[in-house]
């Protein structure tokens, strides 16, 4: 794992000084977008975006990952996917556990109807994953 970065240094350089994000149970987010007939993916996408985003300056953010994923939700998890990936690349991490392709267990995987919450389990996890490795607590 890459060493901890100096405060203030540039995301561009390879190295995350922002916040950490916090670790979301995977159980507990399929629970809420069941019970919630799928609004609570919104939330997901806008906090996630925005922590991964505040965390290395690069990426979609919170704002726009919510106004994607309200207009074609499928384009979400290739990107979200990929910008997990992506973490794990600039950390220094091998191998990546997801990335764009992972987006296929959404699209066309819906075709199977399990294929989206293997792409959540995937994409949460490693997500939660990452947030440990850098010092989350959960």
């Amino acid at each position: 794992m890459a060493p901890a970065a100096p405060v203030g240094v540039p995301a561009q350089y390879g190295i995350a000084s922002g916040p950490i994000g916090k670790v979301r149970g995977t159980g507990i987010c399929i629970v809420l977008t069941i019970i919630t007939l799928g609004i609570y993916t919104l939330f997901w996408w806008y906090g996630t975006h925005k922590e991964m985003k505040d965390h290395t300056g690069i990426g979609v953010g919170g704002g726009i990952a919510a106004l994607i994923a309200f207009f074609v939700s499928p384009v979400m998890a290739f990107i979200t996917s990929s910008e997990v990936g992506d973490l794990y690349e600039r950390a220094g991490i091998e191998p990546r556990p997801v990335s764009g392709l992972t987006g296929l267990w959404y699209f066309p995987g819906s075709l199977i109807l399990v294929g989206p919450i293997v792409w959540f389990i995937k994409t949460n996890g490693a997500l939660n994953a990452y947030w440990r490795a850098q010092g989350a607590q959960g």
